[in-house]
């Protein structure tokens, strides 16, 4: 339902319950498909007024599971529930009641649209009326007396009275919220319900025609110089005629045009062999029999000119050339090719083209001659960025496996090894893979390192000891969990997939944290591999 419409009917039932009209509010409140803790508590008011008390038993239960922490519902249920005779139920509303009062003596609902206020000392006086239906008078005498020194001295006339039945063993009339008092949409809400003409209605400035008071639509004329013209050869747009011979109004509706005129048709033809078109902004009646096709004759010097008067034509969408390219010394001959290399096309015959390689693989050889990229790392060695909570960098032999290093990145963390997992990114990919050097002994910092570097992510992952990777995808979207079971991740994090829920939902790991999430948010990268925890 539109929000429009729920105000309009939730509107019309507060002016219904003025009027005293309890069926027509009601009526109105039944018709929300979607009502809220404040609909829900108006129906039921409604009801109460109406002495149908387990209708309003079940509104407020509906009031109070949309907004569980309503203080107001909790205190008009109790009311209810002693109404009816369920004594537990109602002590443990006025329980809820106080509790949800949040310490405070009083809570004024205006801000919400109820012109009431709920006292602390309320609720005591409801629980002291439990208490004595229960025939416990002395626990009732005692919650009068407290809800007598919250009120304050000099006005506890309705707690004296209430101490007088107690004395004569006779219980008190609980209170309740008056009748009459709901909750009301905003009077700022309400009036923007009516419709405003905000633009106004359309009117003439300047016009070419003399005493022009035309305030319509009508189509587009005949391109005039300075603006792009019409590609179109032969016959127009089927709906532009050309009036033969000139023609003179002969009755009301008729319009008096000149010979050769050009005019729109703006409907179909009558029984009487008139049509509707219209002319210079005017719209009437045409014999149809002095209509016909209208031809663009372009000359010769227009067919010639490639860029029309007025704006300019786009510039043409052509790639830049692409730069000469010295043949190495290496390069074979020209017609000479070997068997690993297929024979240029006819699009690469004159233009070398640059052809993607894998990453260089850095080793000791490498290290000494670009040693001046390498920031401060010595021959031999290679610098290791490290991202955890915080970015540290540490220097390293190229020759150290995977587990050693590891070990010392624990040391410096101050965390155990085991608790620890260590990922890279391959190049051209954004997928962050475990170091498979951690289980191949083999493996070491130079089979990933870059130029001198080597970029690391490092996380606690407890939580997926015993687990088996299926595969790795990458977050496209920020997700909040949504609930306690939901899995939280950031747009670009990798998430371990460690299920398949069903085709919408999936289970995975991210951060040290498992749970599920809809498939819909991260991509699949690569084809699927296996990783045993």
């Amino acid at each position: 339902m539109l929000y429009t419409e729920l105000l309009q009917l939730w509107n019309e039932s507060v002016q219904a319950l003025d009027a005293k009209d309890l069926k027509g509010a009601l009526a109105k409140l039944q018709q929300i498909t979607e009502p809220s803790s404040r609909i829900l508590f108006n129906a039921a008011s409604v009801h109460l007024a109406l002495g149908q008390l387990d209708m309003a038993l079940k509104d407020l239960d509906l009031t109070i599971a949309k907004d569980e922490r309503l203080a107001v519902g909790f205190f008009q249920r109790a009311a209810v529930m002693m109404q009816m005779g369920r004594l537990e139920e109602a002590l443990s509303d006025c329980i809820w009641a106080q509790k949800h009062m949040r310490g405070n003596i009083v809570i004024d609902y205006r801000q919400l649209g109820l012109r009431y206020k709920l006292l602390s000392w309320q609720v005591l006086y409801n629980a002291a009326a439990v208490y004595c239906r229960m025939g416990q008078w002395e626990q009732a005498k005692e919650f009068l007396l407290m809800a007598y020194q919250e009120r304050g001295t000099g006005r506890g006339g309705d707690i004296e009275l209430a101490l007088d039945s107690v004395e004569r063993k006779v219980a008190p009339a609980p209170l309740l919220v008056p009748e009459g008092v709901v909750f009301r949409p905003r009077k700022q809400d309400i009036e923007q319900l009516q419709q405003r003409d905000f633009l106004g209605k359309a009117k003439v400035i300047s016009s070419m025609i003399p005493n022009d008071d035309f305030g319509g639509f009508e189509p587009l004329r005949q391109q005039k110089p300075g603006f792009y013209e019409p590609k179109l050869e032969g016959a127009q747009d089927s709906r532009y005629m050309r009036v033969r011979t000139p023609y003179m109004a002969r009755g009301p509706g008729q319009l008096a045009v000149p010979g050769g005129a050009l005019v729109f048709l703006f409907g179909e033809e009558d029984r009487d062999g008139m049509i509707n078109v219209i002319y210079d902004g005017q719209r009437g009646l045409l014999p149809v029999s002095l209509l016909e096709p209208a031809d663009v004759k372009t000359s010769k010097r227009k067919k010639e000119k490639t860029v029309p008067s007025g704006i300019p034509l786009p510039p043409e969408l052509k790639p830049p050339t692409r730069p000469q390219v010295r043949p190495s010394p290496a390069a074979p001959l020209p017609g000479h090719f070997s068997t690993d290399t297929p024979p240029p096309s006819h699009t690469i015959a004159t233009h070398t083209l640059p052809q993607a390689t894998q990453p260089p693989k850095y080793s000791a050889n490498a290290a000494s001659s670009k040693r001046s990229r390498a920031e401060g790392a010595e021959a031999g060695s290679v610098v290791v960025k490290v991202h955890y909570s915080y970015t540290m960098a540490l220097s390293v032999p190229l020759d150290t496996p995977y587990l050693e290093l590891k070990q010392e990145i624990a040391q410096k963390l101050d965390l155990p090894a085991s608790q620890l997992r260590l990922r890279h990114k391959q190049h051209g990919s954004h997928v962050l893979t475990p170091l498979s050097g951690e289980v191949e002994l083999d493996q070491t910092v130079q089979d990933i390192a870059e130029a001198g570097r080597v970029t690391l992510w490092c996380q606690r992952e407890d939580p997926l000891s015993g687990r088996t990777i299926l595969y790795h995808m990458v977050a496209l979207y920020d997700y909040a969990a949504q609930g306690p079971e939901d899995l939280e991740f950031s747009e670009g994090d990798t998430i371990d997939i460690l299920g398949e829920v069903n085709e919408e939902w999936l289970e995975g790991h991210c951060g040290g944290n498992i749970g599920i999430f809809p498939s819909c948010f991260a991509y699949r990268e690569n084809a699927p591999h296996c990783s045993q925890f």
